[in-house]
């Protein structure tokens, strides 16, 4: 049988600008700025998310996949794809650029 999972990601703040993630004891924002694939998703798709290990986390229902580092410092991650995986929802996004 296996153990129970101890590892656990929890929204606690949606805005305009991005949400807050608590991760562990640490609590985390994520501007839509930085990361426009999320600036479309619903309240339930945002509050879906899982950990699978202590440094990854996972949106099932948007298929996106970050590690935590990503998060704490997007400076370290330049690459941002421009790809959505639903073009029509990200017409009003703007489009992140990195030297």
């Amino acid at each position: 049988m296996p153990g129970t999972n101890t590892l656990a990601a929890e929204v606690t703040h949606i805005s305009k600008h991005g949400f807050w993630l608590l991760v562990g004891d640490e609590e985390l924002l994520i501007p839509f700025s930085e990361f426009p694939w999320f600036r479309q998703a619903t309240v339930d798709q945002l509050c879906h998310v899982e950990r699978p290990t202590a440094e990854h986390l996972y949106w099932p229902q948007l298929d996106i996949d970050l590690s935590v580092e990503s998060i704490r410092h997007p400076e370290r991650f330049p690459l941002v794809s421009a790809v959505s995986a639903n073009a029509a929802l990200q017409q009003d996004a703007p489009q992140v650029v990195r030297p």
